[in-house]
C-alpha cells in the first residue's frame, strides 16, 4: 500500500453471517470495513460515507448486484467492485466483467481467496493513484534519480556525499543502469560543475588509441600521428573524467592511470614533457574487479587505488517501484520532442512494464517507451504500442506449463519455438521502421535484408506506419 490512509471496504450481502465472516475475514489495520445487507441499504449507505471497495452478492431480494454495480459506475465509477455468489457460472460471470467489474469470486471461498483478492484490487487502487499523480507532475531533470526504492535512494544519498569531494568514484552496475547519469550527477553537484566533463568508453578502443585520447600525443609518436594531440586530461584540467568499463582496459594503461592518480602528471605518448593537470575521474564496471584481481586480469595496486567510494546500480528489476515514474519521464519527453497529445499508460501496459524483468535496464525502458510513443495513434498508451512486451507474458506462461507426455513436449516446443520467431521477427521489423522513420527502403539496407524480403516480413506481421 502506498498510502497511510485506511482502504474503506463495503461487503453487500443478504446474509449477516456472510458479511461479519468477510469483515472477520478482512480484519487488518489498514482496512476498515462495513456492511449492508441489500443492495438499498448499501445506496443509502453509500451516500453517506466513501468507500474504495465494494464486494457485493449478486442475488439478493432488495435490489441485486448487478443493479447495485449499475448505479456505482454510474455515481462512483472509481470504485473497485469484487463480486461474490453461490451462482457461480461462466455466462453470470461474463455478463458482470462486461460492467468494469474488477473480478468474480464464486462461493463457497477461501479466507485466503478473499484476502488475496482484496488485495489485488488495493493494488489496483495505488496503480490508478499514482498514475493520476505522474500524469500531473512535472518532467525532472535526471530520469536516473527519478523514484522512492530504497536503492535509488541509497545512491542518491552516497552521490550527494562524495559530490563535494575530490575523491575517486567507482560505480557498479549492469548495463543500461545509468552509470554515466550517476557520474554526471557527481559531476554537476561537485564544485568542477561549471567545467568540462568527458565521458570515455573504456570498452570501444584499443590500448594506444586509449592511451592516446586520455594523455594526448606529439607528431610522429606512431604511425599517422602527424600532428600535436591534446589529451583528455589536458583538456578536463578543473573538470571531471568519467572512464567506462574500466574493466576492459589494458594493465599497461591500468599503470599509467594507477601513476596520473598518484601524481596528477602525465606525459603525451612520444614527448618527455611532463604536464600537470587537476582532474577528477570517476569510474564505473559491469564487472566484479575482485574476481578479475584474483584472475590476474586486473591490477591489484590499481583496483585498491580506485575502490576509494564505491556506488552499487540496482538493475531495474529491483527498483519495481520505480518503473513507472521512470516510464512517465519518458513518456513526457518523446510526446515533447514528437509534438504529440499522449498523456498516459492504460492499466493494462502499466501492469505490463512493471510486470516485466527489463535485462535491458533502464535503457531498454527508455527504447520501449520512445517506441510506444512513435506507434500510438491515441492519447493513452496501450498493449498493441508495446509490441516489444505484448507476447512475453503469454511465452512465459506457455515455458512454466509441464507437459505430461512425449508428443504434448514436442507440440509445445513447437508452439514456444514459432511464437518466439514471430515475437523476434516482428520486433526486428518493428525497430528497424522506428528507427529508420519508416522508410522501407533504408530500413531494409540498415538491416542487411534485400527490400523485398524486408517488405515480405511487413506484410507477414500485418506492420502499418503509424499516423
Amino acid at each position: 500500500m502506498t498510502s497511510d490512509k485506511k482502504v474503506s471496504i463495503l461487503i453487500i450481502d443478504d446474509e449477516l453471517q456472510i458479511c461479519l465472516n468477510c469483515k472477520k475475514i478482512l480484519t487488518n489495520p489498514h482496512y476498515k470495513t462495513a456492511h449492508a445487507l441489500n443492495g438499498m441499504d448499501a445506496l443509502k449507505l453509500m451516500e453517506s460515507k466513501s468507500f474504495d471497495i465494494v464486494i457485493t452478492d449478486l442475488n439478493m431480494e432488495k435490489m441485486g448486484g448487478m443493479a447495485v454495480i449499475a448505479h456505482i459506475n454510474s455515481l462512483s465509477p472509481n470504485i473497485i467492485i469484487i463480486v461474490m455468489t453461490g451462482y457461480a457460472s461462466v455466462s453470470s460471470a461474463v455478463e458482470v466483467m462486461k460492467m468494469g467489474v474488477f473480478d468474480y469470486l464464486p462461493k463457497p471461498f477461501t479466507p485466503e481467496e478473499l484476502r488475496t483478492l482484496v488485495q489485488q484490487a488495493v493494488d489496483r487502487m495505488d496503480l490508478r493513484k499514482l498514475q493520476t499523480r505522474l500524469v500531473q507532475q512535472k518532467t525532472r531533470i535526471s530520469h536516473q534519480l527519478v523514484g522512492e526504492s530504497p536503492g535509488i535512494k541509497k545512491v542518491i544519498k552516497m552521490v550527494q556525499k562524495v559530490a563535494g569531494t575530490d575523491s575517486n568514484v567507482l560505480i557498479y552496475g549492469e548495463s543500461g543502469t545509468g552509470k554515466e547519469l550517476i557520474a554526471r550527477a557527481v559531476h554537476v553537484n561537485s564544485k568542477r560543475q561549471h567545467n568540462a566533463f568527458f565521458a570515455v568508453d573504456c570498452g570501444t578502443l584499443s590500448k594506444e588509441l586509449l592511451s592516446s585520447e586520455l594523455f594526448g600525443h606529439v607528431k610522429g609518436a606512431f604511425t599517422g600521428a602527424d600532428k600535436n594531440k591534446p589529451g583528455i586530461f589536458k583538456l578536463a584540467h578543473e573538470g571531471s573524467v568519467f572512464l567506462d568499463e574500466i574493466s576492459n582496459i589494458s594493465t599497461d594503461v591500468q599503470a599509467r592511470l594507477l601513476r596520473f592518480l598518484e601524481t596528477k602528471e602525465f606525459m603525451p605518448l612520444g614527448s618527455t614533457k611532463i604536464i600537470k593537470v587537476d582532474v577528477r575521474l570517476i569510474f564505473a564496471t559491469n564487472q566484479k574487479l575482485e574476481q578479475m584481481v584474483q584472475k590476474g586480469q586486473f591490477r591489484e595496486d590499481f583496483y585498491y587505488r580506485i575502490f576509494v567510494y564505491p556506488i552499487v546500480l540496482p538493475t531495474l528489476n529491483k527498483r519495481k517501484t520505480d518503473i513507472l515514474p521512470i516510464a512517465y519521464f519518458f513518456l513526457k519527453q518523446f510526446t515533447k520532442k514528437m509534438g504529440k497529445k499522449i498523456k498516459s499508460f492504460d492499466e493494462q501496459s502499466a501492469n505490463r512494464l512493471i510486470e516485466y524483468h527489463w535485462p535491458g535496464n533502464v535503457r531498454q525502458l527508455k527504447n520501449v517507451v520512445e517506441r510506444a510513443v512513435i506507434l500510438c495513434e491515441q492519447t493513452t498508451i496501450t498493449l498493441k504500442d508495446l509490441p516489444l512486451l505484448g507476447e512475453i507474458k503469454e511465452i512465459d506462461e506457455m515455458i512454466e506449463s509441464i507437459p505430461k507426455t512425449n508428443d504434448e513436449l514436442k507440440i509445445l516446443k513447437k508452439k514456444i519455438r514459432r511464437k518466439a520467431v514471430n515475437k523476434v521477427e516482428r520486433n526486428f521489423i518493428l525497430n528497424a521502421l522506428a528507427q529508420n522513420e519508416w522508410n522501407i527502403t533504408r530500413a531494409s539496407k540498415k538491416t542487411g535484408l534485400q527490400r523485398t524480403n524486408f517488405q515480405a516480413l511487413v506484410k507477414k506481421h500485418k506492420i502499418s506506419r503509424p499516423q
